[in-house]
């Protein structure tokens, strides 16, 4: 009796309880989280580049075959980054206009012609005779690169033609009938700088030097290097082929976006496998990489009528930076672009 008693007050307040939970209105719906997004920077597999406040375009997406260590970079995505879209990338900002002199505080370097830039937005930090047209040799095959990376399809084969190879001095030693990839033929050309491959790679691309050039000379426009003419894909020395520092570093900041040349360019030493089976290990006629561990790249150049040119970059945890020298000498353009750039980097 007593039981009976005590179980009718725990079974109203269970009914109750139950009658609650049945009527308790749905809570509101939540806004979406947003994966974050982080600076375009040097070492980030991912990385969404925002307008710049000088009205650039903002950026998509890119990728970057970078190594491990690159997960421990601030640059590292997120597990939440939302995976990259496909298509072309937009371009990227070109150098922001500024005088041809500028960055008094700067390291003395003995370029004829130099600018230090910003790669992720196009500031100029320093600069010197920036818009006097010259030669810049071997320089320009980033331009050469870019036309054919941006082409896709690079593991297309592609076969040697004796046309291709009567260059010189600067040569792979790849012999007409025998057939690459355009990615193996890309990769050889930006480490070693091989003038029959950019050959190779002209023809292959557009039928033929002069409608290869031409292309040439629509993507540099395109990305704002308007004082610029090319005439050959390897910067041999020609009559009326001539860029500027200015107009170099705008080509180099696109080529810098590009992740099949940012890869490429990077690379110390690289294996080559010719047709016959033979392997060659390419060493980077780059010097500063190894000795600078900032440095990623980017491309060599010399002529007689261009002196010692170079295109280098640099990256740290928060910025990049890009730098070209024309009409140097070889004792002192490493040193000058280490230099160069880690002031860069400091500020």
């Amino acid at each position: 009796m007593h039981c009976k008693t005590l179980a009718a007050p725990f079974a109203v307040l269970l009914a109750a309880f139950s009658l609650a939970s049945c009527t308790s209105p749905t809570p509101p719906p939540q806004p979406p989280r947003y994966a974050p997004t982080a600076y375009y920077g040097g070492m980030g597999d991912r990385a969404v580049v925002p307008a710049s406040s000088m009205g650039a375009p903002s950026y998509q997406y890119a990728s970057y075959a970078m190594p491990a260590m690159a997960q421990s970079s601030p640059y590292a995505p997120q597990p939440t980054a939302v995976a990259p879209p496909s298509g072309p990338m937009a371009p990227p900002p070109p150098a922001v206009s500024s005088p041809s002199n500028v960055g008094t505080s700067a390291p003395k370097i003995m370029a004829s012609s130099y600018i230090l830039v910003d790669a992720r937005n196009g500031a100029v930090l320093a600069a010197r005779n920036a818009d006097t047209v010259r030669g810049v040799a071997s320089t320009q095959k980033l331009l050469t690169a870019l036309v054919v990376a941006e082409a896709g399809d690079l593991d297309k084969t592609v076969r040697i033609a004796a046309s291709d190879v009567q260059v010189e001095p600067s040569k792979l030693g790849v012999k007409p009938g025998e057939v690459y990839t355009r990615r193996q033929l890309l990769y050889a050309f930006l480490i070693k700088s091989s003038n029959d491959v950019a050959n190779v790679l002209a023809r292959d691309n557009a039928g033929s030097i002069s409608a290869f050039c031409a292309k040439m000379n629509a993507k540099a426009r395109s990305v704002g290097a308007t004082q610029s003419t090319f005439r050959n894909p390897h910067g041999l020395t020609a009559g009326g082929q001539y860029s500027s520092a200015r107009d170099m570093a705008r080509i180099a900041m696109a080529a810098y976006r590009n992740p099949i040349i940012r890869d490429a360019v990077k690379r110390k030493y690289h294996t080559f496998r010719f047709a016959s089976g033979r392997t060659i290990t390419l060493e980077n006629t780059n010097e500063i990489l190894g000795r600078m561990p900032e440095c990623d790249g980017m491309k060599t150049g010399y002529t007689v009528a261009a002196g010692r040119c170079l295109v280098s970059t640099a990256h740290s945890w928060r910025k990049d930076v890009l730098l070209v020298q024309l009409g140097t000498k070889t004792k002192y353009i490493w040193n000058d672009g280490m230099a160069m750039m880690r002031w860069g980097l400091s500020k």
